[in-house]
């Protein structure tokens, strides 16, 4: 099989909400589900109620053949008492999620792994909060870690940019923030993306090339 007749692999994280942007994002990377890849890295949601519906998307992006791994806020959420009737199936859902996913080269997960703890051994919470302990060591697994939880400009990053160090790439480009949402075509290491900022909402949407991909 040819390099041009595999699958493409998109991955994206920290949607908060704003499916809207995520939908357009796909629609700009001409995604095909069944066809190609899709690697939904978690925080789906804020616990504010107007962005769970944001759900009923990525659940049905998942029936159609994407993966989809929980997020520190959708795990929140999940547990919430006061959440709708109308929800519960879909919060029953999410905490039946994979914690993490292998797919070739590149492990996914939603924030990051404990540095020298098997993956098998690696506990939710820290697959869906981990933050320093994960930036600041290689990782000890044979695989580039694809991550998301942490605003890459917080890693040191330009402001609505992906960030790559040490094969891990941190995908989370701070549309909670104000600043951008991104999916990452992993093999053409090509980052599609739209702002989130309310004075410029799913505009500016722009396609850049990862040169220091994994590095």
């Amino acid at each position: 099989m040819s390099v041009s007749q595999h699958p493409r692999i998109f991955a994206i994280s920290d949607i908060h909400g704003h499916e809207d942007g995520l939908l357009l994002l796909l629609d700009a990377a001409g995604y095909k589900a069944g066809v190609d890849r899709l690697m939904l890295l978690g925080d789906y949601v804020n616990e504010e109620p107007d962005s769970w519906d944001t759900l009923r998307t990525i659940k049905t992006l998942a029936n159609e053949g994407a993966v989809a791994l929980p997020g520190n806020t959708d795990l929140t959420v999940a547990g919430l008492s006061e959440a709708p009737a109308r929800l519960l199936p879909l919060l029953s859902w999410l905490k039946s999620l994979p914690s993490y996913w292998i797919e070739g080269d590149y492990l996914f997960v939603h924030a990051g792994i404990r540095p020298g703890v098997p993956l098998e051994r690696q506990s939710l919470r820290d697959l869906t909060e981990i933050r320093e302990a994960f930036w600041t060591e290689r990782p000890s697994v044979p695989y580039t870690v694809i991550f998301g939880h942490t605003p890459t400009y917080k890693l040191g990053a330009e402001a609505g940019r992906i960030w790559c160090k040490d094969r891990r790439i941190g995908i989370d480009t701070g549309a909670k923030h104000g600043q951008r949402l991104t999916l990452l075509d992993v093999a053409g290491r090509r980052t599609y993306s739209c702002s989130t900022s309310p004075l410029n909402l799913y505009r500016d949407i722009r396609t850049d090339f990862v040169y220091n991909f994994g590095r």
